[in-house]
């Protein structure tokens, strides 16, 4: 009975809600990843670099002017080794006025870009061993030695044997360089006091 009461059902609900098998459909994933080590980034100075007063005499009226290197230390702890990537968030998105891979100071006057500031490390000490800062503009497919942090690519370490491949650390020191330029004054409305106004989070990945 079971077998023919379903044979028989079937084509009256054809019959009676077509619409109710006519349906278009999408696919949802959620996704993630749990690890199961913990790393804490941690900038020296309070992650601060301060110039202090630049006055408009101290600018290059026809050409940029490059402000003295600020250093700060980046130390990253984990809770074991860990393989982990570094890269930037510019909290003045779209206002790099020297280079659009470095960060930007922020805009005065409504309309002018004051300049850009670059990122690098440097000296890097990996749980007790010398190794190379890399980074990837790829998404990781290939990596090349380079000081450069920022939003436009990956930033790993490497021991000097194999450039080409990221390690796990467990606790990275590391020289911070922040390379700030100022436009040139020609470009700039400067009658009145302006804040050098950039912002920048550094973010680990795992």
């Amino acid at each position: 009975m079971e077998r023919c009461s379903l044979a028989l059902l079937a084509p009256l609900l054809l019959a009676s809600a077509p619409s109710a098998l006519a349906a278009s459909s999408t696919d949802l994933s959620v996704t993630g990843l749990i690890t199961p080590k913990s790393c804490t980034p941690i900038l020296s100075s309070g992650g601060i670099v301060h110039h202090g007063k630049v006055t408009v005499k101290d600018l290059n009226p026809d050409q940029p002017t490059q402000l003295e290197t600020g250093t700060l230390y980046l130390y990253v702890n984990c809770e074991g080794a860990t393989m982990f990537t570094l890269t930037t968030i510019d909290n003045r998105e779209g206002s790099s006025a020297i280079d659009p891979h470095h960060h930007g100071l922020g805009v005065i006057n409504d309309d002018q870009h004051l300049g850009s500031v670059a990122f690098g490390l440097f000296d890097a000490i990996a749980d007790s061993n010398p190794v190379k800062t890399i980074m990837s503009s790829n998404d990781g497919a290939s990596w090349r030695v380079s000081p450069y942090l920022g939003h436009a690519g990956l930033t790993a370490f490497a021991m000097p044997t194999d450039l080409g491949t990221p390690i796990a650390i467990k606790d990275l020191h590391t020289r911070l360089s922040a390379v700030t330029t100022i436009v040139r004054a020609n470009d700039l409305t400067l009658t009145d006091a302006v804040p050098i106004d950039g912002h920048v989070t550094v973010q680990l990945n795992y």
